[in-house]
């Protein structure tokens, strides 16, 4: 994905195709606890915790953080009853990804196309407008696989996205965090002294049950109007043990990437069936990757805040340098910058295409299901996600699988 940094104009708007998407608005977790959640992932990834809407901005129904890097949004929301939907996720699948909320120029336009197109309306999705004196937020949902749900989201007034991006209210009720001398606010501080350097989400991938990833392709081609960007067959990404087939759809301007993943046979349990069956074989968002553009710096930050990452074996070095390099010389590209050994150090992937090359890392699950992850994505040049390194990093996933009991 690519950063936006401000709006197209409200005259551009007019002439526009409703389902032009103009940017990730945010990401929402459904979470036990998000205030705790919101600890976490601002200690260990550098996130900063903006602002807060629960009970004391007149919330009555779930307490919800925004926390910030970058361009990325996250919203983490807890239910405050048992009735709550976030509550009833939560006690089914655990902590995870329920909404992937696009910016569009009119929410209710979007909608309407996406349902002409055969979407089916999201669990209290229909068109609704949230105001106040600084301006309206609109929002209106349809499903997609699982238990996971596209938003539109359009904005006027002070909640315009480009006023949000410099700090303004994210929506009515909520706040800027306050309390000096919290908890909440000493991260905050020693976050912006010491940034992890996460940009914005590059792609987010969704794991669907076997024989499920064409059907959600045709959705995302006809609802949502995305055309498939890559494809890897089990051929691509396999190891003695498992193997998946992965699609990788885009939307228009390839500004959203999102990859279908579904099983493939094997000898074992693939990843993809170890997430379904501790997801109540439920599809969902398996993980997403977030761009830095440093790293070895980001990297480096993360693992000094304790987040734990995939191990590869020394024996990937003695080959990837020789293989990288040669397809970069091969298409005139020059080669690695990055220091060899500090990569090595890091345990840092590293893979090329005739487009350039990438570095990446993928975290181990952030709780205690086997369920979500994240990926962080460093591009230069490359537009592919590591073809040649998925056997080595599969290769890691099971040994994890196999520490779980899961392989």
């Amino acid at each position: 994905m690519t950063t936006i940094s401000r709006q197209p104009s409200a005259a551009a708007s007019k002439t526009s195709d409703p389902l032009q998407l103009i940017d990730v608005d945010h990401v929402r977790f459904h979470v036990g606890n998000a205030k705790q959640a919101a600890f976490f992932y601002a200690h260990c990834f550098g996130f900063q915790i903006e602002q807060v809407s629960d009970l004391t901005t007149g919330n009555r129904d779930a307490a919800t953080y925004l926390l910030t890097q970058g361009n990325i949004r996250f919203l983490l929301t807890s239910g405050l009853s048992a009735e709550h939907p976030a509550s009833l996720e939560v006690a089914m699948y655990g902590d995870g990804v329920k909404d992937v909320a696009f910016t569009v120029f009119d929410a209710e336009k979007a909608f309407d196309k996406a349902i002409r197109n055969g979407a089916s309306v999201a669990p209290g999705g229909e068109p609704r407008t949230y105001r106040d004196d600084a301006g309206t937020v609109t929002m209106a949902s349809i499903r997609t696989y699982g238990r996971c749900v596209h938003s539109f989201v359009s904005r006027t007034g002070g909640y315009d996205l480009t006023q949000v991006k410099q700090g303004g209210t994210f929506a009515p009720r909520f706040k800027k965090l306050d309390g000096q001398g919290s908890a909440l606010l000493a991260i905050n501080e020693h976050n912006k002294k010491h940034p992890c350097g996460l940009k914005y989400v590059d792609h987010l991938v969704g794991n669907v049950e076997l024989g499920k990833m064409n059907h959600w392709v045709a959705f995302y081609e006809n609802v949502l109007e995305f055309s498939m960007f890559k494809h890897f067959d089990d051929k691509d990404i396999s190891t003695e043990y498992s193997a998946l087939m992965s699609k990788v759809m885009a939307s228009g301007n390839n500004l959203i990437k999102m990859p279908i993943n579904e099983p493939a046979p094997g000898k074992k349990k693939s990843q993809i069936q170890e997430y379904l069956d501790w997801h109540c074989n439920t599809p969902g968002v398996q993980h997403l990757a977030l761009r830095t553009d440093d790293e070895l710096h980001s990297i480096a930050a993360l693992r000094s805040r304790g987040v734990d990452f995939l191990t590869l074996p020394d024996a990937y070095y003695d080959k990837v340098w020789d293989r990288v390099n040669k397809m970069l010389t091969e298409h005139g590209h020059h080669a690695v910058k990055e220091d060899h050994d500090r990569v090595k150090q890091l345990g840092i992937l590293v893979d090329a295409d005739d487009e350039g090359y990438l570095l990446q890392l993928f975290t181990k699950p952030l709780q205690d299901r086997p369920t979500l992850f994240f990926e962080i994505i460093c591009r230069r040049g490359s537009q592919s996600f590591g073809k040649g390194n998925f056997k080595a990093l599969f290769e890691a996933l099971e040994l994890e699988q196999e520490r779980r009991g899961n392989l």
